[in-house]
């Protein structure tokens, strides 16, 4: 299995970091992949991490998922990168799509949560579709999986471990960082 985190100036550190330190004890493959056109990518705290790639350079064929981190600046930033607009409105036919935060804003946008049950952050709930937003902490629909924030950032984490390979990883995860 094979993911990308897209990374954009302003991004919630936290949702993106501990989701590809999960995934990858999990044995998932993820890059973090930057929209910046740079590979150094400053989170909403300023503080800068380094993609392992930048967005256009993706070979996008044998990806499984694409991930997106929340962040107000970050979401906004994802949201001018064609390349995300693109492979959400792709992945979410055949494959997988997850976002945490303000994220889901994008999904909602591109209309890709209609008749669907989605979460966000409470602050961004009025740009989900009328009947979409349940309030829960992490909502899977399908072949999506929507977090509301930090505080959701390890559940969000084990729904996307749990949708790409199964269970058995998540047990063992919990056990080895005494969650």
């Amino acid at each position: 299995m094979k993911t990308i985190v897209f990374l954009a100036d302003g991004f919630e550190e936290c949702e993106a970091l501990i989701v590809v330190d999960i995934l990858r004890r999990a044995r998932i493959e993820v890059d973090m992949a930057s929209v910046m056109g740079r590979r150094v990518v400053l989170s909403s705290r300023k503080i800068p991490v380094t993609a392992d790639v930048l967005a256009e350079d993706v070979d996008f064929s044998d990806v499984d998922m694409i991930i997106l981190p929340g962040g107000r600046a970050g979401t906004e930033n994802l949201k001018k990168s064609p390349i995300v607009l693109e492979k959400c409105v792709e992945f979410e036919k055949e494959k997988h799509i997850a976002a945490i935060c303000a994220a889901p804003t994008i999904f909602a946008e591109l209309g890709l949560l209609a008749g669907k049950k989605a979460t966000c952050h409470p602050d961004f709930a009025d740009q989900l579709p009328e009947g979409v937003g349940t309030g829960e902490s992490v909502v899977v629909c399908g072949n999506i999986i929507t977090g509301q924030a930090l505080g959701a950032t390890f559940e969000f984490a084990f729904e996307i471990v749990r949708m790409l390979v199964g269970e058995e990883p998540i047990r063992k995860i919990k056990k080895a960082i005494c969650y």
